[in-house]
């Protein structure tokens, strides 16, 4: 009870101390609020120290800005530079990744080219072997009788004349059936002596061409790996989104669905879809360029060899029209139709059909911009692009292209490759062939010419087989 009485007691003094008017407290409660009473006030600031602080401040400002400004300049001249070695860099990336390209193309055409000569002599030799097989069962019968003749001639032989002069008139008739059976009998063994060996030749050299087509076909399958992977490389180093390639061969199927012929489609592309569009003005300012220089007399000698020779070029090593007997053609295989041969419906060729291998590479035949890249009509994956000079080049019949439509492109680049011919194309229908096939158009100012002047004639003659 004493300490809850105490307790109580402190709680009380506390409050009554709590409720106790300031003037009545203790002076060290005050000494404080005294102190701070006591500090002399600021001296107020006159109108000219105002507005020199403020002009101080906006100076201070403006300096701020100044140096940002320089430091955004500094900063953007070192991005410039960045920039342009980046662009150096990337120009010369290009130029080896273009040259590397389009060597193991060259090397994997080449290979096509010789897989199908092996397979041409496979297949003359199995139709060899065949014949011969067949001629030896046409004369199976033959044989066996002349045989079994003999056979019984030797179980039983002519008799004697001068041991059995009775059986003469036996003599004679035997002698007159071996007289007539003996020379026959030779000259089917020769045949078929002959036969035999040809047909043991051919065994062999068909042995001998299927190694050696395995090693091509070992080979040929080891180069179109090293292109599927250059291909890969030059596709990312374009450094455009999926997401606007996409929009892109959206825009160009649409364009496709309305297009009335070629001509409509190439003019449609190039004003209505933004890499045609690309496409075309990169053509015409080409032009313009060699139109400029062709125009200066400055007497500076042409320059030697091939003028394809520059693999970082990105316009056209020369006029189109300056071309003929200069482009390679795209694809190793057999020209089934050539340009102005009838079509089978009261027309003519527009272009021409090369047979190839299944999976063969097409190459570009010239330089030049994709204007379309895809599907359309009966053509399969068609493939249209601007040469310049109003030069077109149309390649039709694939099954999968891998450029798109604003690329440039160098000629003996690989571009597309074939399918199966499982897929029919409307050229492929026309021929009635059992490969794929290529169809090869060139048009000028939007009517197709012959393509012919403009390949180059050792080419030419290697694809006619």
């Amino acid at each position: 009870m004493r300490l809850r009485a105490f307790g109580l007691g402190t709680a009380a003094c506390a409050l009554a101390l709590a409720l106790t008017p300031a003037a009545l407290r203790p002076a060290q409660a005050q000494e404080a609020p005294a102190a701070a009473q006591a500090e002399p006030p600021a001296p107020e600031r006159t109108p000219v120290q105002t507005a020199a602080d403020e002009r101080r401040k906006e100076l201070d400002r403006r300096q701020d800005e100044l140096r940002d400004i320089e430091a955004t300049l500094r900063g953007s001249e070192e991005q410039r530079r960045k920039i342009e070695s980046e662009l150096e860099l990337v120009r010369s990336d290009r130029a080896r990744l273009t040259a590397a390209m389009l060597d193991t193309a060259g090397r994997v055409q080449a290979a096509e080219a010789r897989v199908g000569e092996i397979e041409k002599r496979l297949d003359a030799s199995t139709a060899g072997e065949a014949a011969i097989r067949r001629s030896l069962d046409t004369r199976r019968g033959a044989i066996a009788d002349i045989l079994a003749g003999l056979q019984r001639m030797g179980r039983r032989p002519p008799p004697a004349v001068l041991i059995s002069p009775q059986d003469i008139l036996k003599a004679i008739r035997t002698a007159i059936l071996l007289g007539s059976v003996v020379p026959e009998l030779r000259t089917e063994t020769e045949v078929l002596a002959a036969d035999l060996s040809e047909l043991i030749e051919l065994r062999r050299r068909i042995a001998s061409e299927r190694d050696r087509l395995r090693a091509e076909l070992s080979d040929l399958t080891g180069e179109r790996q090293r292109l599927s992977a250059l291909v890969d490389a030059r596709r990312a180093s374009l450094g455009q989104a999926e997401q606007a390639l996409e929009a892109e061969r959206n825009r160009a199927r649409g364009l496709a669905r309305q297009a009335l012929d070629l001509k409509d489609l190439i003019a449609r592309m190039e004003n209505e879809a933004s890499g045609g569009r690309r496409a075309a003005d990169a053509a015409r300012t080409a032009d313009e360029e060699r139109k400029r220089l062709a125009g200066r007399s400055d007497g500076a000698p042409a320059r030697p060899g091939s003028p394809f020779g520059n693999t970082g070029r990105l316009s056209p090593a020369v006029a189109f029209s300056d071309a003929k007997g200069l482009l390679p053609l795209p694809v190793s295989g057999e020209v089934r139709k050539t340009y102005g041969a009838p079509d089978g419906f009261g027309g003519s060729e527009k272009g021409i059909s090369i047979a190839t291998r299944a999976s063969a590479l097409v190459a570009s035949p010239s330089d030049g911009w994709v204007v379309f890249s895809g599907p359309w009509r009966t053509y399969g994956q068609l493939l249209i692009i601007n040469a310049g000079d109003g030069y077109y080049v149309v390649l039709a019949g694939m099954e999968r292209i891998s450029v798109e439509v604003g690329q440039f492109v160098l000629a003996g680049e690989p571009v597309a490759s074939m399918g199966d011919a499982s897929g029919k194309t409307a050229a492929a229908i026309a021929i009635g062939a059992a490969q794929p096939i290529l169809y090869v158009e060139f048009r000028k100012d939007g009517a197709a010419i012959d393509p012919g002047p403009w390949w180059a004639r050792p080419e030419l003659e290697k694809v006619r087989g």
